[in-house]
């Protein structure tokens, strides 16, 4: 009988595994792998962003001296595109004008109201001082107690910056160097601003460039707005001023006229030290000369934040008036009285790359 059980099939052994024939996977050191090189990708980025940060911190203070130039820059090209409208010539020329009058002003304000405004800064400070001392003993007299000491350091640091400042208005210009470098980048900018532009969007990768051109060309536009109405505040607050006391008599309404203008480019903190210092000057001569210095005061203010302010701000960037406040103290703290000017013009410049930014994840979202 023959056996009907199928019949078996023969299986091959698999060889041997051997170092040979193991299956290889890349180690966490073989840069062949994909996700090694990615993350030695992520690593340098990061790398990279602290060096950057590391030379910003280094270099703060030659980088806000380029943004200063390029503040400047944004001013002349304001005046140059005001004047595009009036006359139709080319914009080398227009530049040049700009630079001309500025330059004009310069020179007037030295050769015809420098004296003046240089014997008037060297009073000041003698003035404020004894207004002071004033201010203490009556309050020392009306049951206040107050720490004379403290108070005439303070008072000492206070007059030792406005000594500064008019010192600058008298032709003993502090920081010319900084101010010089500022004015020149600024004219370099000015004159050939495409040459720039093109030369940092080449910096970035091709498709960020059209985004980058479109970026630059909004920051151009909101500075010189904003510019353009920290301008006409200022000439609209210092001229103001200076007639006004000059014409019920206030000692050295043309030194308190143009503090005034200069000191309203420092958005929030700029207008109540050029009141304070134009009160004790008031008081000075007087409690009915010190009572017309607060209300000059109080209608130059009123004017200025009811009437140019709302109108220039609707076209410019809406900054939070204490976000502004905290920039300038701590730039002012860290750079002094340049990073306290340009602490505006900078967050709004953070402002705006900070709503592209949202913008582009937004979009890319849906």
């Amino acid at each position: 009988m023959a056996d009907a059980s199928p019949p078996r099939r023969r299986t091959r052994r698999a060889p041997p595994v051997t170092l040979e024939t193991a299956p290889q996977s890349a180690s966490p050191a073989d840069f062949a792998d994909p996700f090694v090189r990615t993350e030695i990708k992520r690593a340098a980025v990061w790398i990279g962003m602290i060096v950057l940060v590391g030379l910003a911190i280094y270099q703060a203070q030659a980088l806000l001296v380029i943004f200063g130039g390029v503040v400047f820059a944004a001013m002349i090209d304001g005046g140059a595109r005001l004047l595009g409208r009036i006359l139709h010539i080319g914009r080398g020329w227009r530049v040049t004008i700009v630079l001309l009058l500025a330059l004009a002003f310069i020179v007037w304000l030295f050769m015809f109201a420098g004296s003046q405004i240089a014997e008037q800064a060297a009073q000041l400070p003698a003035v404020i001082e004894v207004q002071t001392g004033r201010v203490l003993t009556w309050l020392a007299g009306h049951g206040f107690k107050v720490d004379v000491s403290s108070v005439q350091g303070l008072l000492e640091k206070a007059i030792g910056g406005i000594g500064q400042l008019t010192s600058a208005l008298g032709g003993v210009l502090g920081g010319l160097t900084t101010a010089f470098l500022i004015a020149v980048l600024g004219i370099y900018f000015a004159v050939e601003p495409d040459l720039y532009r093109r030369g940092l969007s080449w910096l970035l990768p091709a498709g960020e460039r059209s985004r980058f051109a479109d970026i630059a060309q909004t920051m151009g536009k909101t500075l010189r707005r904003l510019l353009f109405g920290r301008l006409i505040g200022m000439a609209v607050e210092g001229v103001a001023t200076w007639v006004m006391l000059a014409v019920y008599g206030v000692p050295m309404s043309a030194l308190l006229g143009l503090l005034t203008g200069l000191l309203a480019f420092l958005p929030n903190i700029g207008a109540p030290i050029s009141g304070l210092l134009m009160v004790m000057v008031g008081f000075s001569g007087g409690t009915e000369m010190g009572i017309y210095c607060i209300i000059v005061y109080v209608v130059v203010q009123t004017v200025d934040g009811n009437v140019i302010v709302p109108m220039i701000a609707k076209k410019t960037a809406d900054l939070a008036p204490a976000l502004v406040l905290g920039a300038q103290l701590i730039m002012g703290a860290l750079f002094g009285i340049l990073g306290l000017a340009l602490a505006d013009p900078l967050v709004a410049m953070i402002k705006i790359l900070l709503e592209e930014r949202s913008q582009r994840n937004a979009d890319a979202a849906t």
